[in-house]
């Protein structure tokens, strides 16, 4: 079993039960929830004009191999209403489910990088990953996620919901 770390986001209709339909849909994706962040409600960061986001952290397990859960959770983001719209750039969406950490790995693919690329730039990431693993180790940087987080240059709003 690996231990993995996913970032849950909506902006669109009930983003509250989104996130709890994601989390609920989990399992059946091959994926054993372990713990749950508090819910943060998060300004949207780099798209101006859309509506506030709900974020979450996932802690779980999975003996899934890092494409095989990038595909389990995109589908569980379709079951859910989500429509991409490649090349037109982030739009609102009903659920955005990423891979934040995957075990110690480094990950770099076609499809997939993780670390998430973003994570260090990503305060509404960080603040709920510090809430359930703030000593954990970055696996490119040796930085603890707590340390990610006070050196982040993002100074969006990010508060408890």
């Amino acid at each position: 079993m690996n231990t993995i770390y996913l970032s849950l986001g909506s902006n669109l209709g009930d983003r509250r039960d989104y996130l709890r339909q994601a989390i609920e849909a989990l399992p059946g994706g091959g994926v054993e929830v372990k713990r749950v962040s508090s819910i943060y409600e998060t300004e949207p960061v780099g798209v101006g004009g859309q509506p506030w986001f709900l974020n979450a952290v996932i802690e779980g397990e999975t003996e899934l191999f890092p494409i095989q859960l990038l595909d389990r959770l995109q589908s569980i983001e379709i079951a859910l209403g989500r429509r991409r719209a490649y090349g037109r750039g982030p739009e609102p969406r009903t659920i955005d489910i990423d891979i934040l950490l995957y075990g110690n790995f480094q990950i770099h693919s076609g499809r997939l990088v993780v670390p998430h690329p973003r994570l260090y730039a990503r305060r509404f990431v960080l603040e709920p990953l510090v809430e359930l693993a703030p000593e954990l180790r970055d696996p490119v940087s040796h930085q603890t996620i707590r340390e990610l987080l006070a050196a982040t240059a993002d100074r969006s709003s990010v508060r408890k919901f």
